[in-house]
């Protein structure tokens, strides 16, 4: 039995505290709430640093140590008591769900929320499953923003009025049709060169009905939202931090995702017959 060593004030010291709930937690809970954690946090857009300093945050702050193996399709962690008397393994896979910042912020907050002692691990635990079972977020909602902020991307590019208007159209389309397909489970690349061939087509109106002055540029920016920007910058973040397998599984699967969007667009740009040159 572990004794609490408290202050003057009668508040129980962060030694102490880690020394209790290394005994007071089975190490079973603890590995299979922080291998649970890393599937959500992996699954929904995070870096493997992010993901690592989360994991060993919340893991000193329950009072033992965690040696993890961070692989594209699951993780491998394990969790032992500080004089390594006992240890136990998970492995868990990589939750495949759409790359959500919601997600990723309130789960990065619970693990300050458990460091800081702000929540004990039953309540850390709650709150984990409560993250995980909220609704995602309104699709009309996101499919309007989408839409406006691609717009906007082809005003900054130089763009008129008409090809905004066009590619906000284009954008529309194109997100309702992923949204759709994506909700059916269909291949994710499959859905590029769909979105990214109706799109393109949509975004041709301009120059095939001579709308504004720059239909070239609400082609180019009609198929921006396909670009697979997270996974690009989470596979250069990786190769830094020295996750080198995570960060060719990402690059190569970023660069699949460009080119069917670039099949799409070619087929779209066939299609209303214009010069891709």
């Amino acid at each position: 039995m572990t004794t609490l060593m408290t202050t003057e004030a009668g508040r129980v010291t962060p030694e102490a505290e880690a020394g209790c709930a290394a005994d007071c937690y089975p190490l079973k809970n603890v590995g299979e709430f922080l291998s649970e954690y890393s599937a959500w946090l992996l699954g929904c857009g995070a870096t493997c640093i992010r993901l690592e300093r989360n994991v060993r945050r919340m893991a000193a702050a329950l009072g033992c140590g965690v040696v993890m193996t961070i692989l594209p399709r699951h993780v491998h962690l394990t969790v032992f008591k500080p004089d390594h008397s006992e240890s136990y393994t998970c492995i868990a896979d990589t939750r495949e769900i759409p790359i959500s910042f919601n997600i990723n912020t309130r789960l990065s907050r619970l693990s300050w929320a458990l460091a800081d002692g702000k929540i004990d691990f039953t309540e850390a635990r709650e709150r984990f499953a409560g993250i995980i079972s909220s609704p995602p977020e309104d699709r009309r909602l996101v499919l309007l923003l989408a839409s406006l902020a691609n717009g906007a991307f082809c005003r900054l590019f130089g763009g008129d009025w008409a090809a905004v208007g066009v590619v906000v159209a284009a954008t529309m389309a194109g997100f309702y049709i992923r949204q759709l397909l994506c909700g059916r489970k269909m291949d994710l690349r499959v859905v590029f060169i769909i979105c990214a061939f109706v799109s393109s087509v949509i975004g041709a109106s301009a120059s095939l009905f001579g709308l504004g002055t720059t239909p070239e540029i609400a082609v180019g920016t009609s198929v921006l939202y396909l670009v697979p920007g997270i996974p690009f910058l989470n596979s250069f973040s990786d190769l830094l931090a020295g996750h080198y397998i995570c960060a060719f599984c990402r690059m190569t699967h970023a660069v699949i995702l460009t080119c069917c969007l670039s099949l799409g667009l070619c087929g779209g740009l066939l299609l209303m017959d214009i010069g891709m040159f």
